[in-house]
């Protein structure tokens, strides 16, 4: 019985000790390996495209990361129906496990594409939070939404959302998505 007592004692010493742990970021990217610094989906008449200028950013420093969607498609051009923007930037942080939703307005917007003209957007930060989410995710948000990203990780999991009107009045709706990765470092 007294070996079961200590045995329960030490355990609850190790379950405070480990409830005790911070969870800061490591400090070390080098398990992190940077494999897609651009990605491209083809749905149909469309090219989706995420890119990141660089593999690796310094901490503070604005992050370059853009879209483009490309019409491919037999006219000279198309309307596609979208909210504020076609594209989308969610981000998530692996070292902090941190996930950044992106939202935005959704009037309903209407872009004209033209046959082999990309149209383009850069990523200008986002982010939002509850006040009962942890001071550290907090401020990690603020810095996203200023562009400036902290230490870390990052994967993007950019997506294209639109739809366009065909002849016979019905919608076709796209979702295309791609993924990329980089790093921030101190």
């Amino acid at each position: 019985m007294k070996t079961f007592s200590i045995a329960g004692i030490i355990g609850l010493a190790l379950l405070q000790s480990a409830c005790g742990t911070d969870s800061t970021p490591q400090d070390d990217l080098t398990d992190f390996h940077v494999t897609s610094p651009q990605a491209e989906t083809i749905e149909g008449d469309f090219t989706y495209r995420l890119i990141t200028e660089k593999e690796q950013y310094t901490e503070g420093e604005n992050v370059e990361v853009y879209a483009e969607l490309e019409y491919t498609g037999e006219l000279e051009s198309i309307e596609i129906s979208h909210a504020a923007s076609p594209f989308h930037f969610p981000i998530y942080e692996e070292t902090r496990n941190y996930s950044v939703a992106y939202a935005m307005n959704e009037p309903l917007l209407i872009t004209v594409l033209t046959k082999g003209v990309p149209i383009k957007e850069y990523y200008s930060g986002s982010g939002g939070y509850s006040t009962e989410d942890d001071d550290a995710y907090i401020e990690f948000v603020q810095h996203i939404s200023d562009n400036k990203f902290p230490f870390g990780y990052y994967k993007m999991s950019g997506y294209a959302d639109f739809f366009i009107e065909n002849t016979d009045d019905s919608k076709t709706f796209y979702n295309l998505n791609a993924l990329i990765d980089f790093k921030v470092s101190k």
